[in-house]
């Protein structure tokens, strides 16, 4: 798949009625909301029915299931991900008319033109970070808008049109349309390879980057001075009347954390700025939620915004949809269910998650998501899993891609059983529900892993188990 080609934006009202291809999807449905949220008619198809279309239609949007071009109605515009390809009756009708037809992407910049626009990207903590961002700025009385790539748990939406200056977004480098969005401030968490389906080579994943936060509206950076790749972009972008803020740990970093504590369900740390020292507290686990704090919370700075009071703000947050959220418990084991889909992310989550797991066993259930991150990582995958105490595999979820011969969730079983992990295999997620229910003891931590349908298996399984 080739990378995204910024194109020239025009505002949102100047684009007629706007069809959305796959308007169910992650990076889809919040857009379009906001879509319909500024006014503009919105319609959109996907091929099955899910909650986010049926949180789509209760706000008044059209939304058919299946794919045809009769769909697209009036549409004088027509939205499409990365994963919809040109085959697809929809797009191809829409080329054939001559309708515009934009990457989501583009009609995520339309709706940023106007603001002081906010792009967080980076390897991992994307979506987190996004959304503390939006809730400390929202916490300020500042009603900024956003779009993430998850709904937040303190309201159940993924996306906001406010009526302040400062608009917020989820920025995906996986395919290069991060360049597209009209940002004066960026922010970079981490950069490690991956996409490389896409990107080529580390190296030009790195580039793209830097690219990014040398754009011409960009005038403040945020990057990780824990992360070595994210500080080599330092002396690359600073200068040109932009200036760089570094976070973490590191006794370099302009806004420092120290005094952590993270074997809590809360975690909780001393942040220190140049004119603002003082605690912050979390209502989430984890090292990199304090970390994503301190992103959320220079960029509050550049933006204008008070040290003390954003620290208080970040209370607040209770995290976004599929990231360590709750699922329930069953016979005395929890069930979790996380978006992580890469083994650094994997391995961060297990580690935050052995403290609460306390006495019990940490029970990790993982899909393999795409297969060419399978090929490249299943090595490291199998190593992050041997944190837990049990680990079942499902096998690849393709998502946008074609098999690849010989590339199963096996490989990915294989490598944990060689970093020592007790491993099941499951071939056929349709038995996983039982598999994870014979697996689980009272006292148990369990997780449900990765950014494909395996969220559905925590469910399941409850329900099966209360049969």
């Amino acid at each position: 798949m080739p990378l995204v080609e910024p194109v020239p934006l025009v505002g949102v009202h100047e684009l007629g009625p706007v069809h959305f291809i796959a308007i169910g999807g992650a990076g889809m449905s919040g857009i379009a909301a906001a879509y319909a949220d500024a006014g503009v008619p919105v319609s959109g198809s996907d091929q099955a029915d899910s909650a986010a279309l049926r949180q789509l239609r209760e706000r008044g949007i059209e939304v058919h299931v299946g794919h045809d071009a009769a769909n697209l109605g009036e549409a004088a515009t027509v939205v499409v991900s990365s994963a919809i390809r040109e085959g697809n009756v929809e797009l191809a009708e829409a080329r054939r008319r001559g309708l515009r037809v934009w990457h989501r992407s583009a009609a995520l910049g339309a709706l940023m033109l106007g603001h002081r626009g906010v792009a967080i990207t980076g390897t991992h903590g994307k979506t987190t970070t996004t959304g503390m961002t939006a809730q400390l700025l929202a916490e300020l009385d500042t009603d900024p808008s956003y779009v993430i790539g998850s709904p937040l748990a303190a309201t159940g939406r993924s996306s906001h049109i406010g009526t302040g200056e400062a608009f917020v977004v989820e920025a995906d480098e996986s395919d290069g349309s991060f360049l597209q969005y009209p940002a004066e401030v960026v922010a970079v968490t981490n950069i490690e390879a991956d996409h490389l389906d896409n990107w080529g080579t580390a190296e030009h994943y790195f580039d793209g980057f830097a690219l990014l936060c040398r754009q011409p509206l960009v005038r403040t950076v945020v990057l990780s001075a824990d992360d070595q790749s994210a500080e080599a972009l330092r002396p690359l972008v600073e200068g040109d009347g932009r200036r760089v803020i570094t976070v973490g740990e590191s006794a370099r970093a302009d806004v420092r954390l120290t005094d952590l504590v993270v074997d809590q369900p809360a975690a909780r740390a001393t942040l220190v700025a140049h004119d603002d020292a003082g605690p912050l507290q979390l209502s989430v686990p984890g090292r990199y939620n304090l970390h994503n704090a301190a992103v959320g919370y220079a960029i509050g700075r550049a933006l204008g915004l008070p040290g003390h009071a954003l620290r208080a703000a970040a209370e607040a947050f209770r995290g976004t949809h599929r990231r360590f959220s709750f699922v329930g418990e069953i016979n005395g084991a929890r069930i979790y269910d996380d978006y992580a889909h890469h083994p650094t992310e994997v391995r961060a989550l297990l580690t935050a998650a052995r403290p609460i797991a306390g006495q019990g066993r940490l029970v990790a259930l993982f899909q393999p998501h795409l297969f060419t991150r399978t090929r490249d990582f299943a090595g490291a995958f199998g190593a992050a899993l041997a944190l837990a105490d049990e680990v079942v595999v499902l096998d690849v979820y393709p998502a946008r891609e074609d098999p690849i011969a010989g590339v199963t969730g096996e490989l990915v079983a294989d490598a944990a059983r060689s970093a020592g992990a007790r491993v099941t295999y499951v071939a056929d997620k349709r038995h996983a529900p039982g598999v994870l229910a014979r697996v689980l003891r009272p006292g148990d931590l369990a997780l449900t892993i990765g950014a494909g349908d395996v969220t559905a298996v925590g469910p399941a399984t409850m329900a099966q188990v209360m049969k």
